[in-house]
């Protein structure tokens, strides 16, 4: 006889796989645009004769969008769907790169960038909606790992082709390739994802618990709340040491070319590819916070090791630990928050650990951008280890493990 259950779960398999694999190819485009970006912008933002901390806000007004939207993205992909929220997106993020391209005075990239990261805000929001419902407990964090890893190879490798063109074309040229890839999203949200909300049930069955309900329920798991904080930490480190410090102390203190810095993050980015899923199977089959935890930590290594560099060799070495750490950690934590969601929260859950993680997106660059304008480039990049060394601590000590190490495969 015909195993029914069988067909429909090697059915439901096949269709996670092709999900995943369109959203892959979306995330991608998506980060390489934004990768291309990363070394240029502290340059361009210096071309027009700010601060270290105006360069900063450069970075950190890129978040904002992304704090104020995680929730309401959420609410789109519950009402309009999920393939329609990463469309927005990528329109969004077309408008927002053409007017970076495009700005003639600081204030102007400022707002461009506002615009821009409500589009980049509202495609990973909903890209982690999508994943968190298509992926079981048993196997979410490889399946995040693979996304993750995508995403961060793609941005790591992005600042590559991004030195590159700005060295040929001029500081704009990367931003109007990110504006092309916004378009390419669109399309391959469009055309390519399936919809993965779940069409049982009116609108009012969806909304049976309100939003802000759910948000609470969510910040009362200790867990929870401590999950956002690592993200946020390590947002601080990304946006504030990573984008924002470590290009100018390599230009600066090494005398490096943007292509230069832009091979070294490109080089971690193919170590953190090597580590992605062997990450995502020691989530699933150990615990999350069995990565969680030492991920935590190398960041904060890598952040020590970019300010001790002496030369090119050892900036390229501390490329190499920020590459693996930052993709070991990247799925875990998702993974984490996803475990915490009640059935039907997801987009709740998603939305409000984005939300929490962006914060640090935006605190990062002003907070650590002050520091490097007060105390020089190394106290930033101190401060931000600290913040990490502290989290895992914390994390390690309160935070419950969410995997039952029998229930895993």
């Amino acid at each position: 006889m015909l195993d029914c259950e069988g067909v429909i779960e090697a059915g439901s398999r096949a269709l996670e796989r092709r999900i995943l694999s369109w959203m892959c190819v979306l995330i991608a485009v998506n980060q390489l645009g934004f990768g291309a970006v990363i070394p240029v912008l502290p340059l361009y933002a210096k071309s027009f004769d700010v601060s270290q901390t105006a360069i900063g806000a450069t970075v950190a007004v890129y978040g904002v969008a992304r704090v104020f939207l995680g929730l309401p993205t959420g609410k789109v992909a519950d009402v309009l769907g999920r393939r329609a929220a990463l469309a927005i997106g990528g329109g969004v993020t077309v408008l927002g790169n053409l007017w970076c391209a495009m700005a003639a005075t600081y204030l102007e990239l400022l707002t461009a960038r506002l615009v821009a990261g409500a589009g980049a805000g509202i495609v990973l929001t909903a890209g982690l909606i999508v994943l968190a419902d298509i992926a079981s407990p048993a196997t979410r964090g490889r399946t995040l790992a693979i996304y993750q890893g995508v995403f961060l190879f793609a941005v790591g490798i992005g600042p590559f082709p991004g030195g590159f063109l700005a060295e040929r074309f001029g500081l704009e040229a990367p931003f109007l390739v990110y504006a092309i890839m916004g378009a390419a999203v669109t399309a391959v949200a469009w055309f390519g994802v399936a919809e993965t909300r779940v069409e049982g049930g009116t609108p009012a069955s969806r909304d049976a618990v309100p939003l802000r309900a759910q948000v609470r329920a969510l910040l009362g798991d200790v867990g929870f709340r401590l999950v956002c904080f690592i993200g946020l930490v390590g947002a601080l480190a990304r946006t504030g040491g990573l984008f924002s410090i470590v290009p100018i102390l390599g230009r600066e203190r090494l005398a490096l070319s943007a292509t230069e810095i832009g091979f070294g993050f490109a080089l971690g980015s193919i170590v953190g590819l090597l580590v992605t899923y062997p990450a995502g199977y020691m989530a699933d089959r150990f615990g999350r916070k069995a990565v969680i935890v030492p991920a935590t930590v190398l960041i904060g290594v890598s952040m020590l090791a970019f300010s001790f560099a002496a030369d090119y060799a050892w900036f390229l070495v501390a490329c190499l630990i920020w590459g693996g750490a930052i993709t070991a950690s990247g799925a875990a934590p998702a993974a984490y928050a996803a475990d915490a969601a009640p059935e039907g929260m997801n987009a709740a859950a998603m939305g409000s650990y984005r939300m929490l993680s962006d914060v640090g997106y935006v605190v990062g660059p002003i907070v650590l951008g002050w520091m490097g304008d007060a105390g020089g480039l190394d106290l930033p990049l101190w401060a931000a280890a600290g913040g990490l060394f502290l989290m895992a601590a914390l994390f390690g000590a309160f935070a419950s493990e969410t995997v039952r190490k029998e229930g895993t495969a």
